[in-house]
């Protein structure tokens, strides 16, 4: 059980925050969507209200520095923290310092003059070249800013930077307070559950989708030693089916992955699309039909599931008493290959006896798209740190570095 930031005694104290403000912005520079401040809030009030004096970091987009130094600089300016500082401002109710620099005077002065229930944004830690690569002197430069620190960046969870790994590690060696915030308490309380599973949660489903089996091969073989069935649907069913020997037309295909692929089936638990809604083209579909069984006509490429898989997964899914999604079952930005993905949400929800976590990433994007959001147990902020806290039995470094309670 990991120290959460309810327990802390912060008064008077500057508190590092690791929050996740990785926000999509539009041309003009603005926030798109807000989602993920927002998701912060309840763990910065809590530290506000209770006189911490709080330093906020997050990085925002990429940023390359193998590039050209003018490609670098426009990098930065797209990705200034300025506008998050003022969204923030108002979603507060309160001023929120922002220091347009990562370290120096200007820092420095500011984190010292903040009073206690103060709140500080510092600029975008990726315009530190060292930060990605947990680089020991950065690391130790940000911690000495803190006399305590709150992981409440899921999303950046399972990536070892400075931000993330290198602060806390410092100040927890130091005897300093180091925590998990609300958002990341929630986050661990959920994936637990389906990493960890008790008999009376079975049976376990997992629903695996998107384009490649390669990016979930670590996540397969550890989920095919856990659950009771996996569900493939997206473009990764058609490695399975070329496998078995299926005709698979035009549709996307790893065929270095048809060994795995055979191998993983032979296991008995991953259940295939019987069927397909498919087109004669991606970008512009002309003729879309739907195939009788497994076989993808010949000039066709299958874009998402058809009814007859729609209703063969939801009976799986309706089985189920935990369930774990990644990954969508067809290319559900576009309405007419939206239907399969769609129908899992529902039958997802239809089950009430189910614990159900999306996985982040496009799932949590169609579940949001459909109007499906709140029905789900949990919807996680992280599509890539959720995956590999399945992958690795519940550890992930920005999760690990916070010490269990003795």
């Amino acid at each position: 059980m990991k120290p959460t930031v309810k327990n802390m005694n912060v008064k008077g104290k500057r508190i590092i925050v690791r929050v996740d403000f990785n926000v999509p912005m539009k041309e003009d520079g603005s926030i798109r969507d807000n989602n993920r401040i927002v998701a912060a809030l309840p763990t910065i009030k809590e530290l506000v209200n209770k006189g911490a004096r709080v330093i906020l970091m997050s990085h925002l987009g990429k940023i390359d520095f193998k590039k050209a130094p003018e490609d670098i600089e426009k990098a930065k300016k797209k990705n200034n923290m300025a506008p998050v500082a003022k969204e923030l401002s108002f979603l507060l109710g309160q001023d929120v310092v922002f220091v347009n620099v990562t370290r120096g005077e200007e820092l420095e002065n500011a984190v010292n003059n903040l009073k206690d229930g103060q709140v500080l944004l510092m600029q975008n830690t990726r315009y530190e070249k060292g930060e990605s690569k947990n680089d020991p002197e950065l690391a130790s430069y940000w911690a000495k800013l803190g006399d305590g620190f709150v992981m409440d960046a899921f999303g950046s969870a399972h990536r070892a930077h400075c931000s993330t790994v290198g602060i806390p590690s410092i100040l927890e060696k130091e005897g300093k307070q180091v925590a998990c915030g609300y958002l990341v308490e929630k986050e661990v309380n959920a994936l637990y559950r389906c990493v960890e599973i008790k008999d009376d949660e079975r049976p376990y489903v997992a629903i695996l989708g998107g384009s490649k089996v390669s990016d979930k091969i670590q996540v397969i073989e550890t989920l095919l030693k856990k659950t009771d069935k996996i569900v493939i649907g997206g473009a990764m069913a058609y490695t399975f089916l070329k496998a078995l020997g299926h005709n698979i037309g035009n549709s996307l295909c790893e065929d270095d992955q048809l060994d795995y692929a055979k191998k993983c089936y032979e296991s008995g638990k991953i259940v295939l699309p019987i069927d397909s809604v498919c087109a004669n083209s991606f970008d512009n579909p002309t003729s879309i039909v739907t195939s009788e069984a497994e076989d993808i006509p010949t000039g066709y490429m299958g874009l998402d599931i058809g009814p007859k898989s729609i209703e063969l997964f939801s009976k799986v899914i309706a089985s189920a008493k935990t369930i774990f999604w990644n990954g969508p079952v067809g290319v559900f930005e576009n309405e007419k290959f939206a239907s399969g993905t769609k129908a899992i949400c529902q039958a997802i929800v239809d089950n009430k006896n189910a614990f159900s976590v999306v996985g982040g990433g496009d799932s949590a994007a169609a579940a949001k798209q459909f109007g499906y959001s709140k029905e789900f147990s949990h919807v996680s902020t992280g599509g890539g740190a959720s995956l590999e806290m399945i992958q690795f039995d519940g550890h992930i470094p920005g999760i690990d570095v916070i010490p269990d309670v003795k």
